[in-house]
């Protein structure tokens, strides 16, 4: 364990992140760290964030060495998808029992590697270390070199076992894991001044692929996307790329970083959720590419593709402007989303009357400051009455946030849309935007919400019969009239 301890402290030092280098020296030896609630596994834990950031390399067998409720409670918690294999799809667990408890599982741990390896023939297979084999004293990381040794498979132990921390720094470790174990051990077979990784980005709902066709245009190669739709060989010889773009700085920042120090790889934030960040986006990758060597002509294409492609976004947004102008959103999310969706949002004339910090940073949060103002209604935890009050005042037209707030709008009788990580739409560049747009409207007009409003028939007064008489005689009399 202690090389767990000085590599979460490492962590915990990194001179990328804004927030703990803003910290003092007593508060970053501290760390990030903080009480987990009870229950709070389920998108809480460090295991649970080192999961869903190795998860999307689609040729890799995922080993959860642990209890099965561990596996039970982490798989397939993310909609990312994949246009090969289908592999990360499969649950494995060693599915520790009391005996293993008792006498260690490290003999159990190797058979079921063996087993993968027979079964399934792998790229690669990653073994996450979780709670219980951490506290009994399983050298995942042993069993792992022995394994790699005797099977000439790569086998990748990524020790994040939850009690150390949150999620955030789950995903921290699983970078580490990356960094230590994959990245350089592979060359490809060729490479080009267009060759670029993208970190942080997980192919949501394929939102990858909503991107690539244009990178495809420009002539830019992504050699290796960390990790949404990757293969291992390709996050192995990730090393030889020549710019990086981050999409989730909070999540990976450790590796875009470590990766620049060591292969001399430069790396800009971006993203490419709304018109503005996405062209942004592109015209940063052109940049630091023609920085690093590729010819300057790169950004003129560059350049030719964005205007395209904002001058037909803009005639898409027609027939919605005047329906979707001034509509009040409720954004319950966190991390980047937490601000690039309020840009995308805003560009469309849409009014953010609330949105979640409650997994950002200080960077985040200066980020939704310059696009809301000072005054920007910015929630740290919102509870659920917060949100149904907000929704049933009438505050706000509409929610957007994960799965597990929907409820509180369809009790208030309000339009949802989900914009986490579980959705069926991708919402990434000028498509997704469109995308999005399309999907709040549909939202907005489906008609019923117009009916669940109503007062069911049986809440409405009646009218008594006498009344009724004199009421149709009125009228009657008016007509005449």
């Amino acid at each position: 364990m202690s090389t767990l301890s000085s590599k979460v402290q490492e962590v915990f030092d990194e001179p990328a992140c804004g927030k703990n280098q803003a910290k003092s020296e007593k508060e970053r030896k501290k760390g990030c760290t903080k009480q987990l609630l009870p229950g709070a596994a389920a998108g809480g834990c460090a295991f649970d964030g080192a999961k869903i950031a190795l998860q999307p390399i689609t040729d890799v067998a995922h080993l959860v060495h642990g209890p099965i409720a561990c596996e039970g409670n982490s798989w397939d918690n993310r909609g990312a998808k994949s246009s090969g294999s289908s592999l990360y799809r499969t649950g494995f667990t060693t599915d520790i029992n009391e005996l293993d408890v008792v006498y260690g599982g490290e003999k159990h741990l190797f058979k079921s590697v063996k087993e993968i390896l027979d079964k399934y023939d792998p790229a690669a297979v990653f073994v996450y270390q979780t709670c219980v084999t951490a506290l009994i004293g399983d050298d995942i990381e042993a069993v792992c070199k022995a394994a790699t040794q005797k099977f000439g498979k790569p086998v990748i132990p990524v020790d994040a076992p939850g009690f150390v921390g949150n999620k955030n720094l789950g995903n921290k470790l699983a970078g580490e894991a990356l960094l230590d174990y994959v990245i350089g051990t592979e060359e490809p077979e060729t490479t080009t001044p267009y060759d670029i990784n993208i970190i942080g980005e997980y192919n949501l709902a394929g939102e990858l692929w909503q991107v690539k066709p244009l990178l495809d245009e420009m002539g830019v190669r992504v050699l290796a996307c960390i990790s949404g739709d990757a293969k291992y060989k390709e996050v192995a010889y990730s090393h030889r790329a020549k710019a990086a773009m981050m999409v989730c700085s909070k999540a990976m920042i450790n590796i875009a970083r470590k990766m620049e120090e060591r292969y001399e790889i430069p790396f800009f934030e971006g993203s490419f959720y709304g018109i503005t960040d996405m062209s942004d986006s592109l015209r940063n990758i052109a940049r630091l590419l023609v920085e690093k060597g590729a010819p300057a002509e790169l950004l003129e294409r560059t350049e030719v593709i964005i205007r395209r492609e904002e001058a037909a976004f803009w005639e898409l947004m027609e027939p919605y402007k005047d329906s979707l102008k001034g509509v009040k959103v409720l954004l319950i999310t966190g991390g980047v989303k937490s601000w690039s969706v309020v840009s995308a949002l805003q560009e469309v004339g849409m009014e953010i009357v609330g949105t979640s910090v409650k997994k950002s940073t200080l960077e985040d949060k200066q980020r939704i400051k310059e696009l809301m103002g000072e005054d920007a209604h910015m929630v740290d935890d919102m509870t659920p009455r917060e949100m149904y009050k907000m929704l049933k005042d009438a505050q706000a037209d509409i929610m957007l946030s994960g799965g597990r707030s929907q409820f509180i709008a369809l009790k208030a009788k309000m339009p949802w849309l989900d914009i986490n990580q579980e959705r069926h739409h991708g919402y990434a560049g000028y498509d997704g935007m469109v995308a999005l747009v399309r999907e709040i409207d549909k939202s907005l007009s489906n008609p019923v919400w117009e009916q669940v409003r109503k007062a069911a028939p049986w809440d409405i007064p009646e009218t008594p019969a006498c009344e009724e008489a004199t009421v149709a005689e009125a009228l009657v009399e008016q007509e005449a009239a």
